[in-house]
This record gives C-alpha cells, sequence and structure tokens, in this order.
C-alpha cells in the first residue's frame, strides 16, 4: 500500500502554525510568563530569591577603576540621609583651639610708675606722697598708687605740672665718703645732692653706698630703670675693693662662692679673691649679684676681718676709672641701649 507524503508538520511541537499550544506541551505554570512569552518580573523591592552579591568596588579589567577605602559607617549614613551624624550623648567633640593676636588697646599703666619713670621720685616714694595727698589729677587729690593713667597729662605733685617723661639718663658718681645716699637727713648731716651739679635733671641713686663707703654711684632719672637694675633676679654685678685688719686666705674666701649665712640672714654667691697683703692688712676683691644692706662689711667680720675702707669700683659694665671723688659723667644713650639689651 502506498503512502503519499503530507505536508510538513511545525519545527516546535509545542505551537502549531497558527500559535496555538498543544495540550501536550503546555508550559508549567509555576514560571509566571507575559503574553510575549518571557518570563514575568516581580515587582520592586519584593524579589523571589537573595539576588547574588557583588564584590564592592571591583577593579576593571582594563584597570580604570581603581578600589576605595570602605566609607565609615557614621559618614555613609550621612551620606545618604542628607544631615551628619549626631554623635553619642556624653562625648562633646572638641573644638580647636585658635590662637588670636592681641589687638586690645594699651590700657596705661598705674600712676606711681609713670610718675618714678618721669623722674618724680621712686615708687615707694610715690606711694608715700599719694597717701600725704601730695598728688593730685585733674585738680582732685589722687587717694591709691593703683590709680591707671595713660599720660601724665593733669598730674600735679604739690600743685606743680609734671612733664612727661623724657629719655632715661644715667650719670655715674664718684661718691666721696661720709655722704648720706639720701634725699634729706633728718640730722641734717651731708647727702649726695650737696655735691652734685645744679643743673643735673632730677636724679635717682641706684642702690646705695653707705655713708663711709665711697665709689662708684649710679643715679637715673628712670624709677623703672632704677627698680631693674636693683634686683638680684637682673643678676647685675657689683665689684667692690675693700681693705681689711686681720689674717684671712684664699681659701677661706673662696668657700664664699657657695653662698654664706650670717645670724639667719642667707647670703648668696661672692667671689673673692685675695689681691695683696702687707702686714696684717690685706685687699680683697669682692663681686656680688644681691647688694644687701652692708652686706661686704657683715661678710668680711664674719671672717674675723675689719675693713678699714670699702670702695664699689664697678656696677655692671660701668667701672669708676681714673676718676676723682666728687666727679660725675653721663652715660651715652647707645651704651645704655647697649646695657638694656643684656637685661632679662
Amino acid at each position: 500500500m502506498a503512502f503519499t507524503k503530507g505536508p510538513r508538520g511545525p519545527r516546535h511541537p509545542s505551537r502549531s502554525t497558527a500559535g496555538t499550544v498543544s495540550a501536550g506541551h503546555r508550559p508549567r505554570r509555576d514560571t509566571p510568563t507575559t503574553k510575549t512569552g518571557k518570563p514575568r518580573q516581580e515587582p520592586a523591592g519584593k524579589p523571589t530569591e537573595k539576588p547574588e552579591e557583588k564584590r564592592p568596588n571591583a577593579a576593571r579589567r582594563d584597570g580604570a577603576r581603581l578600589a576605595r577605602a570602605p566609607r565609615p559607617r557614621h559618614e555613609a549614613s550621612a551620606a545618604a540621609t542628607g544631615k551628619p551624624r549626631a554623635r553619642p550623648a556624653g562625648k562633646p567633640a572638641a573644638r580647636p583651639q585658635q590662637t588670636r593676636a592681641d589687638t586690645s588697646p594699651r590700657e596705661g599703666d598705674r600712676i606711681a610708675k609713670l610718675l618714678a619713670r618721669a623722674g618724680v621720685a621712686s615708687r615707694r616714694d610715690v606711694e608715700r606722697m599719694i597717701a600725704d595727698g601730695r598728688i593730685a589729677l585733674n585738680g582732685e587729690t589722687v587717694t591709691t598708687p593703683a590709680t591707671i593713667l595713660t599720660s601724665l597729662r593733669g598730674v600735679t605733685v604739690d600743685g606743680k605740672a609734671v612733664k612727661e617723661p623724657e629719655a632715661t639718663r644715667l650719670f655715674l658718681f664718684h661718691k666721696p665718703a661720709g655722704l648720706l645716699t639720701t634725699a634729706k637727713d633728718p640730722r641734717g648731716r651731708p647727702t649726695i645732692y650737696d655735691r652734685l651739679p645744679a643743673d643735673l635733671p632730677r636724679v635717682m641713686p641706684v642702690g646705695r653706698l653707705d655713708l663711709n663707703t665711697e665709689g662708684l654711684l649710679l643715679l637715673t632719672t628712670d624709677g623703672g630703670f632704677k627698680r631693674q637694675l636693683e634686683l638680684p633676679a637682673s643678676g647685675v654685678e657689683r665689684t667692690y675693693r675693700a681693705r681689711a685688719f686681720g689674717t684671712v686666705s684664699q681659701a677661706q674666701l673662696e668657700e664664699l662662692i657657695d653662698g654664706v649665712e650670717i645670724e639667719g640672714m642667707r647670703y648668696g654667691r661672692i667671689d673673692a679673691n685675695l689681691e695683696r697683703r702687707t702686714g696684717r692688712n690685706q685687699w680683697i676683691e669682692m663681686t656680688l649679684t644681691e647688694g644687701k644692706n652692708r652686706e661686704v662689711r657683715r661678710v668680711l667680720e664674719h671672717l674675723g676681718l675689719e675693713v678699714s675702707r670699702l670702695i664699689r669700683t664697678r656696677y655692671g659694665p660701668f667701672t669708676l676709672g681714673d676718676s676723682k671723688a666728687g666727679d660725675i659723667m653721663e652715660v651715652k644713650q647707645a651704651e645704655i641701649a647697649r646695657f638694656r639689651k643684656t637685661l632679662p
């Protein structure tokens, strides 16, 4: 029996030429599909399966993209919300300290300091003058030395106007023995001011020399400069030559380099050297920085010596030189400026 060849069937048995699906090859319903036959996509935010995790910041094969350091958690949350992350309570952020330039205007100085600088008197004497009611400001009596002023305009002492302070002046005076280092003596004894020239400006002594002590005495118009030179903290050296009766060795004098305590009073470093000896008299050179009352005499008496003559030959960089008793010489401004640079 011969068979005739019929028309060729469809390529895909699941579909007919009309596009219908045969019952024997109907697709499974567990995978939703669309009309086009593609799998249906789930709504956003509801994945049916956990998506495969991608490596963060993976580098491209061509090397164009480089790995970045992971962002801290608090920065990531801040970037997501657009708001800075609040710090935990109890741990406030430390604010960096800022250094500001001091632009505040000068407030002035105490009246006692200004008057001392102007050469009226020392600060201590100015305070006494204020207590006595001798100083006034714009016609009203000043009652306290703590009064702050920027200038001496309107200030009077005993009814006389006070001039603004001029440049500091310094004089070297060869003080003779027999004069007191004071302005006035209640007993009427002669003072250094009795020997000073009449045309000399108002000056104040830097430190004091005893009645019978002679030699270099500094005089200045600046009360503040005077005080600075007197303070032991400034370290300004004073040198004396003493003629003493008795016996002493260089070894005994060298023990003074560490200071000495006499009757409860402590004296600092003293550099002492035996210059020469004639019989039982000797000349001793001593350099110190404190200059306490009668210090040289007391220290030598502690060593069993009796001082018969005492001369100060140097104060800081200034020396007595070849001057004679009663001579006075003014220091040049350049030398004063150079000396001030060495002070603390």
